[in-house]
């Protein structure tokens, strides 16, 4: 594997994700290693312009207006941010391919080919190195929105949407076990932080 991976950190709302990939970053800051960090929908300029217009509780897109929405700022990420830096910073993403296909094919039942075929030609020969899957069962899922201050769109949907897609993600983890380490974040963050940055040494050494 390079030294210089491309890690992906996935999962539903409140799995942990987020907070784990922000402690890989200021673990690889602290050891003075060139990192990138991204997140989807999001991550440069233009791409942040669209994940307003996504989550913005105003919006009422049809499903596949979604789907185009989230694949216009992935390519705004590969064009003008990914493409610069593979192979000479570790690129660490909150969120990736993996959502579209668990949130808009297994949440929202879109076809899998098509999404499959504007991915692979947004992507070409990028390929992702390795996947944290943070996992999360109903009663946190639960606790932890209550605790937020602002809820997004996609915070609001019923919770047999999130269940289908975890199942979603876990179904793809499942054929490529070699390359996802699933993380049960029902656990404390320290011991989950641990696992993590142990995986991570091990991806970088």
């Amino acid at each position: 594997m390079s030294k210089k991976p491309i890690i992906v950190f996935e999962g539903i709302e409140c799995s942990g994700k987020s907070v784990h990939s922000n402690n890989v970053a200021n673990y690889l800051k602290k050891k003075g290693i060139k990192f990138l960090k991204i997140r989807e929908p999001g991550g440069n300029k233009n791409s942040e312009k669209i994940r307003k217009l996504i989550l913005s509780n105003k919006s009422n897109f049809h499903k596949v207006t979604d789907l185009l929405l989230y694949l216009a700022a992935r390519n705004e990420n590969i064009e003008n941010t990914i493409k610069q830096n593979i192979g000479k910073k570790i690129i660490l993403i909150d969120r990736f391919i993996d959502s579209t296909v668990a949130y808009q094919h297994y949440g929202m039942n879109i076809d899998i080919n098509f999404i499959n075929t504007i991915n692979q030609f947004l992507i070409k020969k990028i390929k992702v190195n390795f996947t944290f899957l943070h996992l999360v069962n109903k009663k946190n899922i639960q606790l932890r929105l209550s605790t937020r201050k602002k809820l997004n769109r996609y915070d609001k949907f019923k919770m047999l949407f999130y269940k289908k897609v975890q199942l979603g993600f876990v179904k793809i983890a499942n054929k490529y076990k070699n390359k996802y380490l699933k993380i049960n974040s029902n656990l404390n963050i320290a011991t989950n932080k641990k696992i993590i940055i142990n995986k991570i040494n091990e991806l970088i050494k």
